[in-house]
């Protein structure tokens, strides 16, 4: 496919922003991004577009992310490895890996966006972090000209970080990831230590669940509490959930004892965003076309018709809310383009 001008990426991103790219190219091939006229200039990769909030036209070149495939890729004593392309669809890639009996990315299931994207955001939900499961990856360097790859140490996970985002070549178009090989353990164990899912097989009367169980479990609470983004564009939980000193978390434990608090390895303590910005009165709550989610106070969702500012504008008045109500602080998990 060639270069295609003033695209309208409105259907590309799940929140259904206005925006239009000056350059756009669907990338279905790793060969495709040595084209020299993709090395030059302002650069975005785009992936499922579930984790951005668009703010306007694009003066760039927008590269559209859809290189398929999944395979074995081999295994030894301890593991199996499973390779897939970075335009797969991440959900689907979940389920096919549970139909071919390879279980250990259950608790990631029904997450929007791609597989290349998910080592970005370090994507995790209910117990697991993508970098966790991941083995390596391979990318294209703009700069270098070359095809790179990095092991998992390299990509420098944290909570929902990673080098990709250190180095900002999220914002920068620096480094397009191809493929992504995930290391699956032979030694499978159920990860159900959150209240939620492990409430949602009680009520189905399981007590040894399998990973199609616990993927079951986990896909009927997330449709319970997320909204569908084809129904009310969303780009699912909003705010980090913030990490504060053991000093404050127990400050504010002691003012408002039902607030959610998880112990951190490195003595701090991580708050539940969701639960500070419905305490601040924003379940449910609008600001023009765009407000907090009725069902789940971490969604910012677009009532239809909203705009980039639309989106900024009710951000910062959350975070207002927020942190005159607790004093802390909340961050922005989409990129904003």
């Amino acid at each position: 496919m060639m270069l295609q001008t003033q695209v309208d990426l409105s259907p590309f991103n799940t929140l259904s922003l206005p925006g239009r790219a000056a350059l756009y190219r669907r990338i279905t091939a790793p060969a495709q991004l040595a084209a020299p006229e993709l090395g030059a200039g302002r650069r975005f990769i785009l992936g499922g577009g579930s984790n951005l909030v668009l703010t306007g036209d694009f003066d760039g070149l927008l590269l559209h992310m859809a290189i398929p495939g999944k395979r074995l890729r081999g295994e030894d004593g301890e593991a199996i490895y499973i390779e897939a392309g970075a335009g797969e669809n991440w959900h689907d890639f979940v389920q096919w890996t549970l139909d071919q009996g390879w279980p250990g990315l259950e608790n990631l299931s029904l997450i929007p966006g791609t597989v290349g994207a998910a080592p970005i955001q370090n994507i995790g939900a209910y117990g697991l972090e993508v970098g966790e499961c991941l083995h390596s990856l391979t990318a294209w360097d703009f700069a270098k000209q070359a095809v790179v790859s990095f092991d998992r140490d390299d990509c420098r996970f944290a909570y929902r970080d990673s080098r990709f985002k250190q180095e900002g070549w999220h914002l920068n178009g620096g480094i397009a990831i191809t493929s992504v090989v995930f290391r699956l353990a032979k030694a499978w164990q159920p990860n159900c230590r959150y209240a939620d899912v492990a409430q949602e097989l009680a009520v189905r009367h399981i007590a040894a669940p399998t990973a199609r169980d616990i993927a079951t479990a986990v896909i009927a609470v997330r449709q319970r509490k997320l909204p569908d983004p084809a129904v009310t564009p969303n780009a699912g939980s909003f705010f980090h959930n913030p990490v504060v000193s053991a000093l404050q978390a127990d400050a504010l434990k002691a003012a408002h004892p039902t607030l959610p608090c998880y112990p951190q390895p490195d003595g701090r303590v991580k708050l539940a965003a969701g639960w500070l910005i419905e305490q601040a009165g924003w379940k449910g709550k609008t600001l023009g076309p765009v407000g907090m989610y009725e069902k789940q106070a971490l969604v910012l969702v677009n009532q239809g018709g909203a705009t980039g500012d639309d989106v900024k504008r009710t951000m910062a008045a959350v975070q207002a809310d927020v942190l005159q109500r607790f004093g802390v602080a909340l961050t922005p998990e989409p990129i904003f383009l």
